[in-house]
């Protein structure tokens, strides 16, 4: 049985199909997930994803059932979206990643990954080598705003710089990382 079959039983309740699915794509969905969240969270998030994917079950499209499946993709967005939920209650000082992404990095990546695992890690590399060229005006406001999660007048006090000059700092560090990602196959739907 293809997965779309599976999922149209899944939406007719079948939890069968469920534990297929999970068989299936949860070993590939956690490798994924690695590249963005911290090992203690990938089971919470891909428990959060098969829920969802169990109650979204009736609105699943099937592909043409000339081409592909495309139920890997649909499922891999359903994981996308409950990582991104974790981080946003989590809150980004608490969130410590792999790699030392910050949750606003790995938001980007997130939300470019592809297939490849390795153009994830060449990825990361691009963002630790962008961050490395920035300023040290810049890169203490990165780090302050991004990474420790201050707001924008509390980071103003501490540099000693109007709230514009750290907005602006802030903003040049975010287009600076976007463009490094550019470089690389993830980068193609960043604006």
């Amino acid at each position: 049985m293809d997965d779309d079959e599976l999922i149209g039983r899944l939406a007719d309740g079948d939890d069968r199909a469920l534990r297929e699915l999970f068989q299936r794509h949860a070993p590939m969905l956690a490798a994924r997930l690695r590249a963005v969240l911290p090992p203690s969270d990938i089971e919470d998030v891909l428990q959060e994803t098969f829920l969802a994917a169990w109650q979204g079950a009736g609105a699943y499209q099937p592909q043409d059932p000339a081409g592909p499946s495309k139920a890997g993709g649909w499922l891999w967005g359903i994981a996308r979206r409950q990582a991104a939920l974790l981080l946003r209650r989590r809150g980004h000082a608490h969130t410590p990643l792999p790699g030392g992404l910050t949750p606003d990095t790995a938001a980007i990546l997130a939300d470019h990954v592809v297939n490849d695992p390795a153009e994830t890690v060449v990825a990361q590399a691009y963002l630790a080598s962008a961050v490395s060229t920035l300023s040290p005006a810049e890169h203490e406001v990165w780090r302050l705003v991004y990474v420790e999660d201050r707001p924008l007048a509390e980071v103003a006090k501490l540099t000693g710089v109007p709230e514009g000059t750290v907005k602006s700092r802030a903003y040049r560090a975010r287009r600076l990382l976007r463009s490094a990602l550019r470089g690389t196959a993830l980068g193609g739907g960043l604006g």
